[in-house]
């Protein structure tokens, strides 16, 4: 499969196969991806349309770039697919996922580090809750209120970017991506323990440093 073959899947509607995964979830990702492991299209265009969405979300709180995650979202979903014969189903899809997303993600990170300009957040990008832009006022917020939350909201996206790379995707997993401290030691490939201490140390840093906000 290369890339064109994958964004047909991308904006392909939903399967027979899809359908009925998406209703009754009789099959773990797991499951799934075996099913792909053993060339079921119909199995990989599912997990393509569940997890796309999730990716550029976290590809886009790495590169803060809506193109550039686009695009490694998509090159994750291409080495899913061509490391498909080698999956084994040892631990929960998502971990494995977030694993390759991760590897990217820093990679790229690394590689761009020169070329990215200091962390500025516009006005205009998406609220991460409610997917509006920041300068559309919520009717029931008064300016004041609406100005604060703007500038809270901008704030946390910029001390969360400054923390050091460990804790920036330990707390992008966490908050955002709703993943427990057992998937994100997987993922990070450390003990419970150490996570916890990671994701505390990144916090307690994010209170401190957000504090006239809380």
């Amino acid at each position: 499969m290369d890339g064109s073959v994958l964004m047909a899947s991308l904006g392909s509607r939903p399967g027979a196969l899809q359908t009925a995964l998406a209703g009754a979830e009789p099959y773990t990702d797991a499951e799934v991806m075996l099913r792909v492991k053993a060339g079921d299209e119909s199995a990989f265009d599912y997990l393509v349309q569940k997890y796309r969405r999730p990716l550029v979300s976290f590809m886009y709180r790495m590169a803060r770039n809506s193109a550039v995650a686009e695009d490694l979202a998509q090159e994750v979903f291409l080495r899913v697919y061509r490391s498909r014969q080698t999956y084994e189903a040892s631990a929960k899809f998502t971990t494995w996922l977030y694993r390759i997303a991760t590897n990217l993600a820093v990679n790229h990170a690394r590689d761009t580090r020169k070329e990215r300009p200091e962390v500025t957040v516009s006005l205009d990008e998406p609220d991460e809750e409610t997917g509006t832009t920041m300068d559309v006022r919520d009717a029931s917020m008064t300016v004041e209120e609406s100005m604060v939350r703007r500038e809270r909201l901008a704030a946390i996206r910029g001390k969360v970017e400054a923390l050091p790379e460990r804790q920036r995707l330990a707390v992008i997993m966490h908050k955002y991506q709703q993943m427990d401290y057992k998937q994100i030691a997987e993922v990070l490939k450390l003990s419970e323990s150490a996570t916890k201490s990671l994701l505390f140390r990144a916090y307690e840093s994010l209170r401190e440093q957000l504090k006239e906000f809380i």
